[in-house]
């Protein structure tokens, strides 16, 4: 059973990535989900089902803009390896990506704080984005709250750019879509649940021990980033001899 390499493993790293990330940054997710029900009106606010709609249509908006990046980041990654070849360009990606993804590991834990310096890589695309945001507010219906969804999906965030390192290192424009997919997928029970679960989620997300299990956690997917091979989740195929 020789290893497969076009398995599909990194969209279920990515979606356990974003479960985890999302529970460690619930602090600033939390802060645009109000940011947006304080927009709504009380008579919306007031009205459970409607308003989960409205939280709903803002991430479905913030994770088709993960989607979007998941393209933008194959489309790189198919320039960047031109140089090296495809085969050597891939395996210089998959060690970047994984190395990227242990250093979030560590800066998720409280052991490696610089990591947070990546977000400001995306700080002068922001700043030109972020103006579009703030004029759906206040936001009156459910396409407002996706486009408002869309626009926040491209604020910096040195774990979405992890996930993005992943999703390069797949190799294919499709497959790095559906891995930011994933990603954005796994960031959904604890978003949707501000709110609903806040002080649970908040009391987890403060907890330094915590912390350190997701960053020891993302260490292990960092390892098994940079040697696929060993991955025992990867799927592999039979060789059928004629």
């Amino acid at each position: 059973m020789p290893f497969d390499p076009s398995f599909t493993t990194s969209y279920l790293v990515a979606f356990i990535m974003g479960l985890f990330s999302s529970l460690h940054c619930i602090g600033m997710c939390g802060s645009i989900i109000g940011t947006l029900t304080l927009s709504l009106s009380p008579d919306i606010r007031n009205n459970k089902k409607l308003l989960l709609s409205f939280v709903f249509n803002y991430n479905f908006g913030r994770i088709t803009s993960y989607t979007l990046a998941g393209v933008l980041a194959g489309l790189i990654e198919s320039l960047l390896t031109l140089p090296l070849g495809e085969i050597h360009g891939h395996r210089v990606l998959q060690l970047l990506s994984a190395t990227i993804m242990a250093s979030a590991g560590l800066y998720i834990a409280g052991w490696f704080p610089r990591f947070a310096y990546i977000e400001k890589s995306g700080a002068h695309f922001w700043k030109k984005i972020e103006p579009f945001g703030r004029k759906l507010i206040p936001v009156k219906n459910r396409t407002q709250a996706y486009l408002f969804g869309m626009v926040w999906g491209w604020l910096p965030c040195g774990l979405v750019y992890t996930a993005l390192a992943l999703a390069a290192a797949t190799g294919d424009v499709s497959k790095s879509a559906l891995t930011m997919l994933a990603f954005g997928l796994g960031t959904l029970p604890a978003v949707m649940g501000v709110g609903i679960m806040t002080g649970i989620l908040t009391r987890l997300s403060r907890m330094q021990r915590f912390k350190q299990a997701i960053g020891l956690f993302m260490l292990v997917l960092a390892f098994f980033a940079a040697f696929p091979w060993l991955n025992p989740m990867a799927f592999t195929t039979h060789i059928a001899i004629h």
